[in-house]
């Protein structure tokens, strides 16, 4: 019998979880680095804190509004930051990717872990295989989900380089600049929010210069859903349900 594999496997993708795990599908976009004769933003600032990034509110398109404000070191304009979570052909070059978090280290809290988070290595696109130390550094990740608030709800990520989370359209935790791995935690209690609603929570990840990449999220939060695609997600997501309609119609 035979199955098309990555029908599928864009079903996995749109993040179905099991009783210890949360699968979660963000989007990925690659950059040329700066020094590489790249985007501005990439590998061109070095090092520490820049909280004078965005806004405290996400934009009307789901996006990180750039604050425009001159106390940013780490960044060189608007029109260059609307790149870091948009596609713009010639740039760079967005994917689909998936992380999945467990409970297998304690049974109340999902964990994702990884202290070498370079999931475009071997890349063809704008860093690709030319990029420093081995790595593709320049990139960003935007993870989009949805959960139902409980009380003693909390989530913590831990990474560099920026970070930005907002839950309910306001930013929760702010790790932005060029550094090392830090950390931010936000209780949900803290926020005004009515238990048994639906909230959004938005992640905002960039890796800007080398020569480490962190990425770690832990939370109590067990009904995160699968994440809201971006029209290049949702087409990926497209071409698998048509190949699994194809698996159907053979095995009639």
């Amino acid at each position: 019998m035979k199955y098309n594999i990555f029908g599928i496997a864009a079903l996995a993708a749109v993040g179905v979880s099991q009783a210890s795990l949360l699968t979660l599908t963000g989007t990925l976009r690659d950059f040329k680095v700066y020094s590489e004769g790249g985007h501005v933003d990439f590998e061109n600032a070095c090092c520490g804190d820049d909280h004078h990034i965005v806004t405290s509110t996400l934009g009307a398109d789901g996006k990180p509004v750039y604050a425009d404000d001159p106390a940013s070191w780490s960044t060189h304009g608007a029109a260059a930051f609307n790149q870091w979570y948009n596609d713009v052909p010639g740039t760079n070059i967005s994917s689909a990717y998936s992380i999945t978090l467990d409970n297998s280290g304690h049974p109340d809290v999902y964990t994702y872990s990884n202290p070498s988070f370079f999931p475009l290595d071997g890349s063809v696109g704008p860093g690709g295989e030319t990029d420093l130390y081995g790595h593709d550094f320049g990139f960003t990740y935007a993870l989009n989900t949805d959960f139902t608030y409980k009380a003693g709800q909390n989530f913590t990520f831990t990474g560099d380089d920026d970070v930005f989370v907002y839950i309910n359209n306001g930013l929760v935790i702010d790790l932005g600049g060029v550094h090392g791995a830090e950390s931010g935690t936000v209780n949900l209690d803290a926020l005004g929010l009515t238990e048994g609603n639906n909230y959004s929570m938005n992640v905002f990840f960039a890796e800007r210069h080398t020569t480490e990449s962190h990425f770690r999220i832990d939370t109590n939060i067990e009904s995160l859903t699968s994440p809201v695609p971006e029209p290049g997600t949702l087409a990926l997501f497209g071409m698998g349900m048509a190949g699994l309609a194809m698996v159907v119609r053979r095995r009639k």
